[in-house]
């Protein structure tokens, strides 16, 4: 699944658009080296987003095509 989706089904970035604006902008990076939008995402890999003055950093525990807004969060997994 590339990025800029995994990131909207997952509601880590709530549009698309903006997840494809900020990887051209290069705020997000995907085991430690910058990502284009259409990077495809596996499960293990570490996604760190540096949008805003709080960066987040996860690790994509599954993938999958549509997620509920109650569902979403199982797909990843938030590292401190």
């Amino acid at each position: 699944m590339r990025l800029d989706k995994y990131l909207k089904i997952t509601r880590l970035i709530k549009r698309r658009t903006v997840a494809n604006e900020a990887c051209d902008a290069g705020k997000i990076s995907v085991n430690g080296k910058i990502a284009r939008a259409s990077y495809d995402i596996k499960v293990g890999d570490i996604i760190e987003i540096n949008m805003g003055l709080k960066p987040l950093k996860a690790e994509v525990l599954s993938i999958s095509e549509y997620a509920t807004k109650e569902n979403a969060a199982d797909n990843y997994r938030i590292i401190p």
